[in-house]
């Protein structure tokens, strides 16, 4: 430094006390090599810890993996598009006996120009047979345990569901398939005999020419949908068989229409939920039991909406638990070997 030794000094001493400075606020103290001894129970606990270790982190590693379903409710302000109606009912009775088509709450008579009749046969086959017991049996999980519509949520991404087998080609039955565009307010759509006919006040249906004997509203529901049909998604009506006992028989299903936004990883669809609650009576004028023999689906829809989000864990959040179970454990298992190390020093110089 020369000249300015006096001033070199100084600045040395300034860092040297910055330097002791830094040193006092280390947390993680060096212990010297001569205060260390590796021992038999501290090789136990430590590859015990790190099991441990192990064994968390790969469990934490599965729940950051999984998804789950998240539901938020909000008003639906779309009242102005169409809803689809998508059907596949088969009626134990001749397509030339039978119409179907929709009426709603303003008098507005629907055209069912998307539906098709096609002849089959009512028995089902082995195989249809099956399918319709699966889809029953599932039914009646999803009234016990609710959380199962979430894995059918998530199962929308992952697949289309068995398709159902062909059908014979037998005439003794119509299967009423296709889809309908109706307007957003409640209706019902109903199939009874004769074909519909439109006139000022409604629609009327041409039943004079058909015979009571040829009666039978025995149905099966294959699927019934409100919106975009999603692979996946089970109906609360799909696989439903109902026989009438009695040629006059009327069958009522009261549906509430959820519409309901889905939102996964792969699928993003405007859809609709529903539930219904079925009633079915004798037509008999004489006893008071007033009506239209025939299969009536009276639906109303929901002004609140349902978005369906599928979640997943961040990955920061997942870091920070897998530093919490590493970090965890090796504190706690170190602080007792320094607790049990201790307490066995003590016991020595005690006995010394």
């Amino acid at each position: 430094c020369g000249e300015h030794e006096g001033v070199c000094a100084q600045s040395r001493t300034e860092a040297k006390k910055a330097l002791t400075l830094v040193k006092e606020l280390d947390a993680f103290p060096k212990v010297p090599d001569s205060y260390v001894e590796a021992t038999a129970s501290g090789g136990t606990v430590s590859v015990l810890a790190f099991s441990v270790m192990a064994v968390l982190a790969f469990l934490e590693f599965f729940v950051y993996r999984n998804t789950w379903v998240s539901y938020e409710y909000e008003v639906d302000k779309d009242f102005s598009s169409k809803l689809k109606i998508n059907v596949d009912i088969t009626v134990a009775m001749r397509c030339q006996y039978i119409g179907a088509d929709v009426l709603d709450l303003a008098e507005t008579m629907v055209s069912s120009d998307g539906l098709t009749y096609e002849p089959v046969n009512f028995e089902p086959s082995p195989q249809q047979r099956i399918w319709h017991m699966t889809l029953q049996h599932i039914q009646e999980r999803l009234r016990v345990e609710h959380s199962l519509q979430d894995v059918f949520f998530k199962s929308a991404i992952k697949g289309d569901l068995p398709p159902l087998p062909e059908r014979s080609s037998s005439l003794n039955a119509c299967r009423i398939h296709g889809h309908l565009y109706v307007n957003k307010v409640a209706g019902n759509f109903h199939i009874t005999v004769g074909k519909s006919i439109p006139h000022p006040r409604g629609h009327a249906h041409l039943a004079a020419l058909v015979s009571h004997d040829a009666y039978n509203f025995s149905h099966r529901i294959d699927h019934l949908s409100f919106g975009e049909a999603l692979p996946g998604i089970i109906s609360p009506l799909d696989g439903t068989e109902k026989i009438a006992p009695d040629s006059n028989h009327m069958f009522q299903y009261f549906i509430t229409i959820v519409p309901t936004k889905l939102n996964t990883y792969k699928v993003s669809a405007d859809t609709h939920q529903y539930s219904v609650t079925e009633r079915e009576r004798v037509i008999n004028h004489a006893a008071g039991s007033h009506g239209v023999s025939g299969i009536f689906m009276k639906y109303d829809i929901s002004s609140l909406m349902v978005k369906v989000t599928e979640q997943h864990m961040p990955l920061w959040q997942f870091l920070v638990r897998l530093c919490g179970i590493i970090g965890g454990i090796f504190s706690t298992t170190g602080a007792e070997l320094i607790h049990t190390n201790t307490h066995t020093s003590t016991h020595i110089t005690y006995c010394n």
